[in-house]
């Protein structure tokens, strides 16, 4: 049984704690106060004193006419405490702290309307029409009973009049327990019929009253009585609440309360706002559907979180809880990598695809990516490039070819530009390259090895093997093409083919009459000997090699020459490598872009479309391109409107973040002189940073007409290969807190290399600068006049460290400037506090001896160091 305070059983049979708290002393229980708790024997004791008044009462006879039995139901079980009863009617009993039947929700404190009331003993209860637990309610206007009112004993009452105290009055279903904060309309008596009649007219009272056992929180007193004299009708306002909002005031009948499974009239349900009775059940919460998963997903290098939480239709909560578990810690917007997007699409079972995507601004991936294509190959002409030593006869062989005059239009009778050609020889076309031979145009002569097929190599047979012959060797080898050798100038006096032969097969030319692979082909270009030969040798190596093109794609090539005419504007000589070549077409060259406007071949006709290996000049262009550039036919002209953009864009970010090098090499007046165009520098340093910082203050610099360039740098000593480097490349060395070994200054005075030495970055920039501006003026020179090496220390109190040194080379001056090297680097730089040689103060100590030297400011000198002595002198410029 639930344990109950003394409060709380005083507050059930009505009466106050200290009579209950008297009555347990009477008992011989022991308590303190209201809040002591009561045993089980304690509440029985109590029980079987106050059950004796409740059972007189309840045995009383019924009340004539004034008592309405309402239905036909078992009576119903309440507790009645033992309380004096007086001489009162049938349907009177003792029913405390009882909320009745079904009735709205809690209204405290609310006047009542006029209506009759009984008398009888209501110690503290709220009247009214049902309108729920209503607290200490003040009472309206209404007739009172002759019955003292009150916490008072009950005296004889009329009939009618009850003991309720503390009970909440109003219209109310028949029975019904102790419902404290409960729904109204549910009664702990369970499974009790119930039946419903008319309501009772007005100071009727319903005389059903039953006894029960004690039960806190779930059977308590019940009784259906209600006092007399109550009115049927209340205001509005009381109507409303009374009956519900579901239910019409003035109704005949009352809905059902009391116990679980009781019917009652009408919609309305009980409560202290609670639900109705009669409430729809609530429909389970649907489960979302998820979209079906897709079989397929591709991305592109990554995806975030939410990229592939939506291409897999799911929650990125979910997705995130899905690498958490293979652990890895992500966010919405964190990037995947290729292994993780794998692991949770394999995880769905969805299938992964990466796209592979070519930037179409990148014109060289592009070109390489359009090579690779594979469509309908066809033979196309072999492109042949004409290379070898200035004047051996290049230009004149290829107008002997061409049985044009070429070489008179050229200044000096000395190719300026790459000429490109097409003969015609037994049916067949074969497009020449004609390269510069000068020592200039190493760069054109490279790009004519890249776009060839096979390589002519033109070399005079009464001058032999040349400096550019080997160099146009050497492009040919470099480009995997294979070359034929034509001796020129047969007809001259002097020609001598076999030596020609002799010295091309040092270079790994080997003639085929010699057990070689090499084609020799003796010619004269002036006479015209020897071309027909040439051209099937040419035609022979071309069916070897089987080169093929596919004509039926877009047009991909090279830049072979670009100028800007007066008349037509940009003008690009190409030649087309594969595909075919229209008027009209959208084309990106380089960095330019536009419309193929007019095509003429090298005949000077117009024509309408160029197949592979054809050399075309072409107009249309915004801007002229470069030589060598490449050049792609886009589907449209609005795509390669922005691929030209974005690489011309580009190309002046690039020219815009170039930096003049400078080095600190040559002097203003070889500068003046023009001589000096280029100045290199050396820089070392004692650690990687200064070296650094170093070069990028050097790169800074900006005179006119020089170039400034850093072709070494380097952290560390100064050494010997540090000198024959700058003596290679006539370069000055700067060193940042380094000092030259011995070897190198050996080194540096025999090959009369330029040293200098800094302990600031702006002092070398201000000397460079100054020596490439030719404001330099008279300064100080370091000169070193001797060193010494540490071979033992002593640490004397308040004097420091002293350093027993031996002189090994010059001497050691008392007034002189020293620095403390360790391992090369300079780890201290200033003046000496003293010198002595034995126990005497020296002023200078020479090679071979030895002496004691102390470092102002510093006494962290090892064996080991080298203490360098050196003095400033006044120097002029030269």
């Amino acid at each position: 049984m639930t344990k109950l305070r003394v409060h709380e059983y005083a507050k059930q049979i009505n009466k106050t704690s200290k009579e209950v708290i008297d009555q347990l002393t009477k008992l011989e229980v022991n308590v303190t106060n209201h809040m002591s708790t009561l045993e089980g024997d304690a509440v029985s004791k109590l029980d079987s004193v106050y059950k004796k008044t409740t059972t007189t009462s309840t045995q009383k006879p019924a009340s004539q006419g004034n008592n309405v039995t309402q239905g036909t139901r078992p009576q119903s079980t309440g507790y009645q405490g033992n309380k004096p009863q007086g001489t009162r009617p049938q349907g009177s009993g003792y029913q405390g702290n009882k909320p009745q039947g079904d009735r709205p929700g809690y209204q405290g404190n609310k006047p009542q309307g006029d209506r009759p009331q009984g008398s009888g003993y209501q110690g503290n209860r709220p009247q009214g029409q049902g309108t729920g637990y209503q607290g200490n309610k003040p009472q309206g206007d209404r007739p009172q009973g002759s019955g003292y009112q009150g916490n008072k004993p009950q005296g004889d009452r009329p009939q009618g009049s009850g003991y309720q105290g503390n009970k909440p009055q109003g219209d109310r279903p028949q029975g019904g327990g102790y419902q404290g904060n409960r729904p109204q309309g549910s009664s702990s008596q369970a499974n009790r019929p119930q039946t419903t009649g008319p309501k009772p007219p007005v100071g009727q009272s319903r005389g059903v009253t039953s006894t029960s056992t004690p039960s806190r929180d779930k059977q308590k007193p019940v009784t259906t009585t209600s006092g007399e004299g109550r009115k049927q009708e209340q205001g509005a306002q009381t109507k409303e609440k009374n009956f519900g909002p579901n239910r019409a005031p003035g109704s005949s009948f009352r809905p059902g309360g009391g116990g679980n499974h009781r019917p009652g009239t009408g919609n309305r349900a009980g409560g202290r706002n609670k639900g109705k009775q009669n409430r729809q059940p609530v429909a389970p919460p649907v489960p979302k559907k998820e979209k079906e998963l897709p079989e397929k997903i591709t991305f592109y290098e990554s995806l975030s979180v939410g990229e592939l939480a939506k291409k897999l239709g799911r929650e990125p909560s979910e997705i995130i809880k899905k690498l958490f578990l293979l652990g890895v810690m992500a966010t919405i917007n964190q990037e995947l990598d290729k292994d993780a997007i794998e692991l949770i699409c394999t995880d769905y079972g969805v299938e992964v695809e990466e796209e592979i995507r070519v930037d179409i601004s990148d014109l060289e991936g592009y070109f390489e990516a359009e090579q690779e294509v594979q469509g309908v190959q066809k033979e196309r002409p072999p492109v042949v490039t004409i290379m070898g030593h200035v004047d051996h006869g290049k230009t004149t062989l290829l107008d002997s070819i061409r049985h044009t005059k070429v070489t008179a239009g050229e200044a000096g009778g000395i190719t300026q530009h790459i000429g490109a050609y097409q003969v015609v020889e037994n049916g067949k076309k074969i497009t020449f390259l004609d390269t510069p031979g000068h020592a200039a145009f190493t760069t054109m002569r490279a790009r004519g090895a890249k776009v060839t097929d096979i390589t002519i190599l033109v070399v005079a047979a009464d001058d032999g093997v040349m400096p550019q012959t080997v160099e146009a060797i050497n492009h040919a080898k470099a480009a995997e093409v294979p070359i034929i050798v034509a001796v020129n100038k047969m007809d001259k006096q002097g020609a001598n083919p076999e030596r020609v032969m002799q010295e091309l097969t040092e270079h790994g030319l080997v003639s085929e009459e010699w057990g070689g692979e090499t084609i020799f082909a003796p010619i004269s270009a002036l006479k015209g000997d020897g071309i027909d030969n040439l051209l099937e040798m040419i035609l022979l190596v071309s069916e070897v090699a089987e080169l093929k093109a596919d004509s039926s794609r877009r047009a991909i090539g090279t830049v072979i020459e670009a100028q800007l005419d007066k008349g037509r504007g940009s003008v690009a000589t190409l030649l087309i490598q594969d595909g075919t070549l229209k008027v009209g077409d959208p084309i990106v060259v380089g960095h330019t872009y536009g419309r193929v406007r007019a095509m003429v071949n090298d005949l000077g006709r117009r024509v309408k479309e160029a197949g592979p290996s054809t050399p075309v000049e072409i107009t249309g262009l915004n801007d002229v391109p470069q030589a060598g550039d490449r050049f792609v036919v886009f589907a449209d002209e609005k795509t390669a409107r922005q691929v030209g953009e974005s690489r011309a864009s580009t190309a002046i970010q690039a020219q815009r973040s170039e930096k003049t090098r400078v080095t600190l090499d040559n002097l203003f007046d070889q500068m003046k002189q023009g001589e000096m165009k280029e100045l290199n520098l050396i820089v070392k340093a004692d650690v990687q940073g200064a070296v650094e910082a170093m070069a990028a203050s050097l790169m800074k610099l900006e005179v006119a007409g020089v170039n400034v360039r850093i072709i070494h740098t380097g952290a560390g000593a100064i050494t010997e290969s540090d000198i024959s480097l700058a003596a290679a490349s006539n370069a000055i060395v700067i060193g940042f807190n380094v000092r030259p070994d011995i070897n190198a200054k050996r080194a540096a005075e025999a090959e009369g290399v330029d040293i200098r030495l800094h302990r600031i970055i702006y002092k070398v920039i201000e000397e460079i600068e100054a020596a490439m501006t030719g404001l330099l003026d008279p300064e100080f020179q370091e000169k070193i006049i001797g060193q010494a090496e540490v071979r033992e220390t002593f640490k004397v109190t308040k004097i420091g460290t002293i350093a027993g040194s031996y002189v090994i080379e010059g001497k050691i001056a008392r007034d002189s400037g020293v620095r403390v090297i360790r391992d090369s680097i300079v780890v201290f730089e200033g003046e000496l506090d003293s010198l002595k040689r034995f126990k005497d103060d020296a002023k200078e100590v020479a090679k071979g001896y030895e002496c004691g030297i102390t470092v102002k400011n510093y006494h962290d000198v090892k064996e080991g160091d080298i203490i360098e002595s050196f003095v400033m002198e006044e120097i002029k410029r030269k």
